[in-house]
């Protein structure tokens, strides 16, 4: 089994859903995770896989769609008019959050006008708790390549503190930045530069083995 690591992170990569505990972590599909090619099942890491199923346990794999259905429509209500992206690929959902409406420019505070909408996103997570949540920070090519991949890592630190102060169980989180390795967009232009400085939230099922 390969490794990537991503600074301080490493996170196993994975071809298909792995049976943990009698559990699995993934769709039926065991298709790769969304959100600009990151390449890794949510939870990649064995051990984590291990403890989130004993902690909070899965969906029966015939449920799956329905409960993953009823969180987009739920994350898509609560985001509307927010700037988060909600994008959905098989039992995965991504929400893509632009620096430019969760953070200052050069910081990893969350702005104060994006809280509420966090918020928000938090109940959701709450209520539906078999899904494992990872934190994916990204950055454009402007600046040094250490400087954007650490600002990426704090970024996704913060989004996470920000939910477990909520209430959202830390076992379920998982942190990591990629610096500005993903672009979604084209980095010679401001506006391409500007897309690229994103979060991303990326939510998979917990599916029962």
């Amino acid at each position: 089994m390969q490794k990537l690591i991503i600074g301080a992170t490493v996170l196993a990569l994975v071809a298909g859903c792995q049976n943990v505990s009698n559990r699995q972590l993934g769709t039926a599909a065991g298709g790769a995770i969304i959100g600009a090619g990151v390449g890794v099942l949510a939870g990649g890491d064995d051990k984590r896989n291990a403890a989130v199923g004993a902690v909070i346990g899965g969906i029966a794999g015939a449920a799956v769609g329905g409960y993953m259905d009823k969180q987009e429509e739920k994350l898509r209500q609560q985001t509307a008019g927010t700037g988060i992206e909600v994008e959905r690929q098989g039992d995965q959902i991504a929400l893509t959050m632009p620096s430019s409406v969760t953070f200052p420019v050069d910081s990893s505070r969350i702005q104060p006008s994006f809280q509420a909408p966090l918020t928000d996103v938090a109940n959701t997570l709450l209520e539906f708790p078999s899904t494992t949540v990872d934190i994916v920070g990204h950055a454009s090519s402007d600046g040094a390549d250490d400087y954007n991949l650490d600002l990426s890592i704090r970024r996704a630190q913060s989004v996470q503190s920000f939910l477990i102060a909520r209430g959202v169980q830390d076992i379920r989180l998982n942190a990591l930045g990629m610096g500005e390795t993903r672009p979604i967009a084209d980095n010679a232009t401001a506006a391409g530069r500007a897309a690229n400085r994103r979060v991303e939230i990326l939510l998979t099922p917990v599916v029962e083995g």
